[in-house]
């Protein structure tokens, strides 16, 4: 199978038949063979219903229905499981993403050979305060922290090789980060494509400018796991090592220093009375905690069971 395409949404009967027929008119004027997912994350409105009206007229069309709303990150992991094409094109259901990009995507992964191609809505049409100038604050210290350079990491129309999904985990809100995820399994070949921007034409975003703020939080999250998510002791241990030594050391030169003036006959006060001697016991006592967090991390990490992300109430097709 040439293609999967894989559509996480909540909450958009008004755009999915449009998208669909479009998706549609693309894989037959190419002669793909294609399966295409929807992934309904939890919806309160008729998408399930459209879903299952598409599936009964085209076995090619798979659906996956949450229980409840788990989010975009859960309903990627969900679908990228079930995806069985060569080359998987991930796209969000409200027609902001043009299907005509997708041609193109596949011919990126398969005669360029890249792991992994993210979109880059270069032209956009959200509003300059509240959408584009954090994405551009966004995207820089993206870029910054994991090394990956990419223009757009929000982007929700990407394409991949089939192995790299079936090696990264995409959990919490890590769906914006998929590319610093692939890096950092080993996928080293990504690139980026100037990709349409439409202008949202049914209903209303589902995000707001809390995502900047939990992508900033999710940014600093997947540094720290890709730096020391297998190894937190070292981190912690050396961070709580050194705080200790330095502890242990200035406590040392404190009674030390009382010992000389006593044995010297030199005016002296009691170590309790000395303020650097409760630094120097502050100091000790977060390293030996920051030690004891990285060790019990260690020990989590080789214990931890695997926790189901989401619970499916149906699927069609599958």
């Amino acid at each position: 199978m040439n293609l999967s395409i894989l559509i996480p949404l909540l909450n958009e009967e008004e755009s999915l038949k449009e998208l669909y027929t479009w998706i549609i008119k693309v894989m037959q004027s190419n002669n793909y063979s294609y399966e295409i997912i929807f992934v309904d994350d939890g919806s309160t409105d008729d998408s399930w219903n459209i879903i299952e009206s598409f599936s009964n007229e085209n076995p090619n069309v798979k659906g996956i229905r949450f229980m409840k709303n788990f989010g975009k990150s859960q309903a990627l992991h969900a679908g990228f499981a079930k995806a069985k094409g060569d080359v998987i094109i991930t796209m969000d259901a409200d027609l902001q993403d043009s299907p005509d990009e997708i041609p193109e995507l596949y011919e990126m992964i398969t005669k360029q050979k890249y792991d992994l191609v993210s979109g880059w809505k270069k032209k956009r049409y959200d509003s300059v305060v509240a959408k584009n100038l954090p994405s551009k604050l966004f995207n820089w210290a993206a870029r910054k922290t994991s090394g990956v350079e990419l223009n757009d990491f929000n982007c929700g129309l990407k394409a991949y090789k089939n192995v790299v999904v079936k090696n990264i985990e995409v959990s919490g809100e890590m769906h914006r980060y998929i590319p610093v995820l692939a890096k950092n399994a080993g996928f080293g070949k990504i690139g980026e494509k100037v990709v349409i921007h439409q202008a949202r034409k049914y209903g209303e975003t589902k995000f707001g400018m809390e995502r900047f703020i939990n992508g900033f939080l999710d940014l600093i999250t997947i540094w720290f796991l890709s730096r020391f998510g297998k190894r937190p002791m070292h981190l912690f241990g050396a961070i709580g090592s050194l705080m200790f030594i330095i502890g242990f050391l200035s406590a040392g030169y404190i009674g030390i220093s009382k010992l000389y003036h006593m044995y010297t006959g030199m005016k002296y006060s009691l170590v309790t009375n000395n303020p650097w001697f409760y630094i120097a016991l502050t100091t000790m006592i977060l390293g030996t905690q920051l030690f004891l967090a990285g060790f019990l991390g260690e020990i989590i990490l080789r214990t931890k069971s695997n926790e189901a992300r989401y619970k499916v109430a149906r699927e069609v097709n599958f």
